[in-house]
């Protein structure tokens, strides 16, 4: 398996990846309640959810990573 193939297989794994991700974060405050101020509160990310929110982060910056390297090595 050649660089080009492997990088394309992460991508895909990782994007995959980040769309679970996005699935298994809680329902919060929406972006209209967050700049309207209608209804919500703010309150800190804990446990398992701060864990879900910085694997997105992570999974992300490898996802566009990755997807950087393959137009590199194209």
């Amino acid at each position: 398996m050649d660089l080009k193939s492997a990088l394309n297989i992460a991508s895909t794994v990782l994007a995959v990846l980040i769309v679970g991700l996005i699935l298994l974060q809680p329902k919060g405050v929406g972006l209209s309640r967050s700049f309207s101020g209608f209804g919500g509160f703010y309150r800190s990310k804990r446990g398992l959810e701060r864990l879900i929110f910085i694997l997105t982060i992570i999974s992300s910056l490898a996802f566009v990573t990755a997807l950087l390297a393959t137009l590199y090595f194209r």
